[in-house]
This record gives structure tokens, C-alpha cells and sequence, in this order.
């Protein structure tokens, strides 16, 4: 069936099929539509899906009726019917969303207009398999008790983003020896499941970010581009020809790339341009490093170490964005961080600078951005992540034309 020409306005992203068996489908396929075409009828969608009208107006009603979609004013004055416009109901469904960083645990609740309903998070030395868990666990618990019983009704689940890995690596937040044996045995989504009786997902951090970057970026949104979230080590994802790339649970790992450090030699972006970095540079220079996150520390303080650390920080990431360019064609990167906005911009700003020394070869440099969301990007886009994959359409790289 061939889309009506009047409609090719509105953004079709994928087309449904009307027969048994296919119903979650079609149902995701309305969904998704609405999001993208809120004020959409019955009619618009219709035309659009592929789906009769009456199969169309048959799935708006099963989704009006489990509170996912609302129905606004009848628009008069229009040739023909009165139509009415369609929407997704902002408060139609809910996802927890949690981060266990190296440095912070954080727990937030969702809607699925992307409003954060309530938000937790605490600071730590190093993620503590012995207690991690539980205190999820709790902060879960106490949150489930605050949401209304429609709310608990219309929870999708829990989506858990931690780095990959993290018994390789737990060693380098000065983590006592035992906890690598701890870690490597941990099914996060298997045992936060176990644990607070819920469906759990997990997501490399650094995806999660991605995700949740990708649908807090204005329309028309990027189809390719590069993300990195600089805290304790660098979080990375990739969107490639609008699908997100998981991998295999390393995910976009760009922070392992080799780049050279400010002395020629051969290191990883992880030891150059992350907050481990800047602390032992402070370290080296007799700086004592500040306690709690670093959006709250007095960076006027870390001077003039920490205006090394962000020249040394943009040379190494942007080789990496210029290399990753090399394998896969970026239409930007983005560069965003756990810490205050003014020194993301200075990051920015040193990125953009090492960039523009770099040579070109066969294609310009992409272009470089700030993030949206700073450091609640990955806990935002675990739940984001599994309120969309309940609830809309697979075909991702549509969602964002």
C-alpha cells in the first residue's frame, strides 16, 4: 500500500501490519507515530501505518484504554469529519533508572515524557559488591512507596547502566583486592531482579548516556554521531545510521582507544581525559583532591593543574573523535561531563581546538557539541531505554527522522 502523498509530513517511521499475531506491532507502531506526530488522528495515522482505518481506531482505543494514549479537542472548521488529535499520554508509563558509577549509585523514576519524578544519588569510593545491591534495593523500595497505585501499574521496570566489566577494572579506583573476585560473579540484572521483585535490563553506561543524549537533542535529531561522558573513566556510545550500537557488552568503548599523551607516548583516552586523570594530577602536584562530585567542587582551587588536565583532555579526545570518524562517518560528536557547565564548555571549547590542528585527509571534521543532560544521562537513559523498548517501534533508525 502506497502512503498518501498529503501525509508525507508527518514523519512516517515504520509500517504496520494488520493480522493476527503481529498486534504488539501495530500497537508500537501507533505509538511511535504519535510520538513523533503528536496532534495526529485517527486518519493521519491510518495513512501512515499502512493499517485500515477501523484496525487503526480498534488499537488508539486498547491504548486509550491502558492510559497511553489521550485524545484532545475536536478540530472543526476542517473539510470533512471533525477530527480529533491523538497524543501520548506523558504520564502513560514509568521506568526506575539506575547507575552504578565507579564513583556514585544514582536511582530516579521516569515518566514517559522524560520528567524525572524523583531523583537519589550518593557518592562513594568504589562500588562495593557486598552492599550495592541491597542499597539499590532500598532506595527502589522507597521510591515504589511514594508512586500512587496507578503509577505502580504502569511501571515498565528497572533499566541498570554500569560500566562494562567492572571486575577488570575496580583495582584502578583503589577498591580493596577481594572486590574484583566480588564483581566477576555478579549478574546485575539477574540479581537486581532477584532483589527488588521487579523486570531488569542492563545497559553499558556509556549507551545509556548515548540514548538518553539522542532523544534530549532537538529535532531534526543526528543520525550518526559520537558521545562522550567524562567521569571517573569515559563513558562512550555511538549512534550509527540511527541504531544505537550495543555491541557485545563492551559497547562503543572509545575510551580504550590508544591516543599519546602530552610526552609522545602511548596511553589510553581513559588515563588522559577523565576525572581519574585530573585526580592524579592534583595527586602529583600536592593538590589535595575534594570529596563529593565534581560538579560541586571549586575548580578555581585546582588551578593550574586543572587547565593542563583540559588541554590534555582535548587533544585525546579529539584524536579519538578523529579516528572514530575514520571508521564510521560522523555526523558530530558530543562532549559532556560530571562536571559544571562552565568547565564542560572550557573541555568543549579545547576539543574544538585540538580538532581543528588535526590534518584532514579525504573529509572535514565533524562538528563538535555540549550535552544536554550532564551526569544524570546514563541513570535517564536506562530508564528511557526500557520504556522504549516496551513501547515502541524497533525500527530506531527511523525514530529520528
Amino acid at each position: 500500500m502506497e502512503k498518501d502523498s498529503e501525509t508525507t509530513d508527518l514523519n512516517p517511521l515504520s509500517r504496520g501490519v494488520a493480522q493476527a499475531g503481529v498486534r504488539i506491532t501495530n500497537e508500537r507502531t501507533v505509538l511511535t507515530l504519535l510520538a513523533l506526530n503528536p496532534g495526529a488522528s485517527n486518519a493521519d495515522v491510518a495513512r501512515l501505518s499502512g493499517l485500515g482505518p477501523q484496525t487503526t481506531s480498534r488499537i488508539v482505543g486498547e491504548l486509550e484504554s491502558r492510559g497511553l494514549v489521550i485524545r484532545g479537542d475536536v478540530l472543526r472548521g476542517r473539510r470533512g469529519q471533525p477530527a480529533t488529535p491523538l497524543f501520548i499520554n506523558p504520564e502513560g508509563a514509568l521506568a526506575i533508572g539506575v547507575e552504578i558509577g565507579w564513583r556514585h549509585v544514582e536511582v530516579l523514576v521516569l515518566e514517559l515524557s522524560g520528567k524525572t519524578l524523583t531523583s537519589v544519588r550518593r557518592n562513594y569510593a568504589w562500588p562495593d559488591a557486598r552492599t550495592i545491591l541491597d542499597e539499590v534495593a532500598a532506595e527502589v523500595a522507597s521510591i515504589l512507596s511514594g508512586l500512587t497505585d496507578l503509577q505502580r501499574s504502569r511501571l515498565a521496570g528497572i533499566g541498570v547502566a554500569s560500566p562494562s566489566h567492572i571486575h577488570r577494572n575496580i583495582d584502578l579506583v583503589d577498591a580493596p583486592d577481594d572486590q574484583a573476585a566480588l564483581w566477576r560473579d555478579i549478574d546485575l540484572a539477574d540479581r537486581l531482579a532477584k532483589v527488588t521483585g521487579l523486570s531488569v535490563e542492563w545497559f553499558n553506561d556509556g549507551t545509556a548516556a548515548c540514548w538518553a543524549e539522542f532523544i534530549a537533542h532537538p529535532a531534526p535529531r543526528p543520525v550518526d554521531f559520537a558521545y562522550f561522558q567524562i567521569g571517573a573513566f569515559v563513558g562512550a556510545g555511538l549512534l550509527a545510521k540511527g541504531e544505537l550500537w550495543e555491541g557485545n557488552g563492551h559497547a562503543a568503548n572509545l575510551g580504550s582507544m590508544v591516543v599519546c599523551d602530552g610526552h609522545g607516548n602511548p596511553t589510553f583516552v581513559h588515563l588522559v581525559a577523565s576525572i581519574m586523570a585530573l585526580q592524579r594530577a592534583l595527586t602529583s602536584a600536592g593538590i589535595a583532591v575534594p570529596d563529593g562530585s565534581p560538579s560541586d567542587w571549586d575548580w578555581d582551587a585546582l588551578e593550574p593543574v586543572a587547565s593542563k588536565w583540559l588541554d590534555d583532555a582535548g587533544r585525546a579526545l579529539a584524536n579519538a573523535i578523529i579516528n572514530t570518524r575514520a571508521v564510521i562517518e560522523l555526523e558530530k560528536a558530543i562532549v559532556d561531563g560530571a562536571m559544571p557547565r562552565a568547565i564542560v564548555t572550557r573541555l568543549h571549547e579545547s576539543v574544538q581546538h585540538h580538532l581543528a590542528a588535526l590534518p584532514l585527509l579525504t573529509d572535514d571534521h565533524p562538528s563538535v557539541e555540549i550535552g544536554h543532560l550532564g551526569a544524570e544521562a546514563a541513570p535517564v537513559g536506562a530508564a528511557q531505554l526500557v520504556l522504549f523498548k516496551r513501547h515502541f517501534s524497533r525500527a530506531w533508525k527511523l525514530f529520528s527522522t
